[in-house]
């Protein structure tokens, strides 16, 4: 075997391990890395840190009029506390928003994955 047969065999097996390590890792509960931090009609100041990918998270009563996500992934924010779509809206990474004059706020939120 030769220096480049050795070489790509090292290659092909790196691969390979790195594929397993992450698909080990797969079936854990993974976050959504970054911090949400929303204000509350009574101008409440809350932040979510790190927050679970899956399921719906309900935010704290009586819920959010302005919304920043500082998470590496997009949010969808619902008006209703279980997360049924009655007036969601959608916010990307990095961006914030608030809630329209007279509108009701968000109860509860997805993380888009």
């Amino acid at each position: 075997m030769s220096v480049t047969d050795h070489r790509r065999l090292g290659i092909a097996l790196g691969a390979a391990l790195l594929s397993l390590s992450l698909a080990g890792c797969s079936g854990l509960g993974r976050n959504a890395m970054g911090v949400i931090s929303y204000n509350t009609e009574r101008h409440r100041q809350i932040q979510v840190s790190n927050p679970l990918v899956k399921g719906c998270h309900r935010l704290s009563s009586p819920g959010a009029v302005e919304l920043t996500n500082n998470t590496l992934v997009d949010l969808v924010l619902y008006r209703t506390p279980d997360c049924s779509p009655d007036g969601i809206t959608y916010v990307a990474t990095t961006l914030s928003d608030v809630i329209a004059p007279g509108s009701h706020p968000w109860l509860s939120f997805t993380v888009v994955h």
